[in-house]
């Protein structure tokens, strides 16, 4: 009875002992892995100066392991770095010779010689490029005939039949339309005698006057139209 006491506290006892040494094992191996706080990735101390300082900004990307770059703005002013397509018009560039339309400025006016037939008065109006620069003019001139006041006499002459085409006008060369109306004297229709015809280049709005020297053109009663035709190369000779 006396042995088995015995032999039941050496059991206890050794028990007892080798739990001891299991908690002594593991509280030294806690103290040698923990010795503070685990680190957070991508957090910094609290800044003294009210936000992140550049070491902090450092160590936080290089916790990230990226690296952030914003874009670099491109100054005011500057084209684009963009290359331009193939064919693209260059903005600036000069224009085609030819592709601007003339204006009054850079046109004198002038009639030329009558040419009559079949009771019909035939006159070209014509156009001259005076300017250093090739213009063109397309469609129809505006013309009326004026007296001495600048009081219209008659109506505007009428548009004839014609298919506007685009006339190019180097330095000097000209451009004519036919002013066309049927002889008073064989018409019968109220004539008057005008002092300059007004004539206005296609598109334009400013007006160059001629001196008008041909006499009396109709204004009112029968066949007193007076037709003009479609611009053409040329002066009309």
């Amino acid at each position: 009875m006396a042995y088995t006491s015995q032999t039941s506290h050496r059991a206890a006892l050794l028990v007892a002992s080798v739990a001891v040494l299991g908690l002594l094992a593991a509280g030294g191996e806690g103290s040698g892995v923990r010795s503070g706080p685990p680190p957070v990735t991508g957090t910094t101390a609290p800044a003294t100066g009210g936000g992140p300082t550049a070491a902090d900004t450092a160590a936080e990307t290089a916790a990230d392991g990226t690296t952030a770059q914003s874009p670099t703005p491109t100054p005011a002013g500057e084209p684009s770095s963009l290359p331009a397509s193939d064919g693209a018009a260059s903005t600036g560039a000069t224009p085609a010779a030819g592709g601007t339309r003339c204006h009054t400025s850079e046109l004198s006016a002038s009639v030329g010689r009558n040419n009559p037939g079949a009771g019909q008065e035939n006159f070209p109006v014509v156009l001259t490029n005076e300017s250093a620069r090739t213009c063109t003019v397309r469609g129809y001139p505006g013309a009326a005939f004026v007296n001495a006041s600048g009081g219209r006499l008659g109506p505007d002459p009428t548009r004839s039949s014609g298919t506007p085409t685009t006339v190019t006008l180097k330095p000097g060369r000209s451009a004519w339309a036919g002013l066309t109306f049927s002889n008073p004297e064989i018409s019968g229709a109220r004539t008057a005698t005008p002092a300059a015809l007004l004539i206005t280049p296609p598109d334009e709005r400013d007006q160059l006057k001629v001196a008008w020297t041909a006499g009396a053109v109709p204004v009112s009663g029968t066949a007193s139209a007076v037709l003009l035709t479609v611009l053409a190369p040329g002066s009309g000779a």
